[in-house]
């Protein structure tokens, strides 16, 4: 039986819905979807409506409360060189089998450059005190991989979803100061913080959807609700807690061949030494991005520094929104010593685990069963 309930992205109260549910309620918020009837001026019991029907349908892929990750583990973009017959096989093991790994993307360039032998992508998180080398060594074995490229963040410029309401903005449309860099900071958290956290973390069950989500979640966690609560804005304070958010499929389309985006860029940017701050600044402040990091890409990769996200359903559309930040670069006087856009093929993308001792577990696992 179909639902009378509208399921798509595009219907006029789903997006009024998700412009504000993707990424607009930062932090930890006490009532999160009574937030977002707020802000977005649709009645509660409509949002609620529409979020479950959304989630049921596929829509929108996952709902939960989103982590500052690279504040409590190491993390790093991976691009992996692999044999171009073991590189679907190798995406498969990324995606099923490590839990540690989050977006897994095949990628591709215009015409060969230096580092388009790098077709796997992923994002990689490991707890802190674990080594990211090793784990990587290990899904070398797994996978046939032959070569790999860790590029950790080191700041953060601008970071978000909004995929819905990216839809409007034109190429160059920018926030009014250049974006604040964040700082890569490893927070040590308590057994208390832990349990709240991974309580925090977990995606929410259609029947969860509505007001008063986290009483359930505290007595999951073993703690009263005001336990949870304070513990949950003492994280929010230490820099660990993201937005609650509402995540679409933007990869695949709907149940009725609708899709959100369809092309996938990450675009690269090599700008002289010690302009990587200001750089980052003016190009994170462009409002189309998802990310934007300044992450080191070394030889392999011309020596990128910039990198950031767009998605769009053109291709050239995609181009304009970066001819613009290409221009506005050249405006502020930053030299562009090379760059490049990557595009996603394939792609899945799931939550990175980062509880130290399922990691440790899965190190055990994956040692033991890896071939000789």
């Amino acid at each position: 039986m179909i639902s009378a309930i509208p399921v798509e992205h595009n219907d006029p109260v789903n997006a009024q819905i998700l412009a504000i549910s993707e990424d607009k309620i930062q932090g930890f918020v006490r009532e999160p979807f009574e937030e977002i009837a707020k802000l977005s001026g649709v009645a509660l019991e409509v949002v609620v409506e529409r979020i479950r029907a959304m989630l049921e349908a596929g829509t929108i892929r996952r709902v939960r409360q989103t982590l500052i990750a690279p504040n409590l583990a190491h993390g790093a973009l991976v691009a992996w060189r692999v044999p171009e017959e073991k590189l679907n096989s190798a995406f498969d093991f990324m995606f099923q089998h490590d839990p540690f790994s989050g977006h897994v993307v095949v990628r591709s360039t215009d015409q060969q450059t230096k580092g388009s032998e790098y077709r796997l992508w992923t994002t990689l998180k490991v707890p802190v005190g674990t080594s990211m080398d090793e784990h990587c060594e290990v899904l070398m074995k797994h996978t046939g991989c032959e070569k790999y490229k860790l590029m950790p963040a080191k700041g953060i410029f601008a970071l978000g979803v909004g995929h819905v309401r990216r839809k409007t903005i034109e190429p160059g449309d920018k926030i009014e100061k250049p974006a604040q860099m964040m700082s890569i900071q490893n927070i040590s958290l308590t057994d208390l913080d832990w349990k709240v956290l991974l309580a925090l973390k977990r995606e929410f069950e259609v029947s969860e959807i509505g007001s008063h989500p986290w009483v359930a979640r505290a007595a999951e966690a073993g703690v009263s609700v005001e336990e949870f609560f304070a513990t949950a804005e003492s994280l929010q304070q230490r820099k660990v807690i993201g937005r609650f958010s509402t995540f679409l499929e933007h990869v695949k389309p709907s149940q009725t061949g609708v899709r959100v985006t369809r092309f996938n860029a990450l675009f690269h940017w090599a700008v002289p030494v010690g302009r990587e701050i200001e750089a980052g600044g003016e190009v994170g402040r462009h409002e189309v991005l998802t990310h934007c990091y300044w992450r080191e890409g070394g030889a392999d990769f011309n020596n990128v520094n910039i990198m950031s996200v767009a998605h769009g359903t053109e291709k050239d559309r995609v181009l304009q929104h970066k001819a613009a930040i290409d221009a506005h670069l050249q405006a502020c006087g930053i030299p562009v010593v090379y760059t490049n856009v990557f595009w996603g093929g394939r792609s899945e993308i799931k939550p990175s685990e980062i509880s130290p001792l399922i990691h440790k577990e899965w190190m055990a696992r994956m040692r033991s069963t890896a071939p000789a």
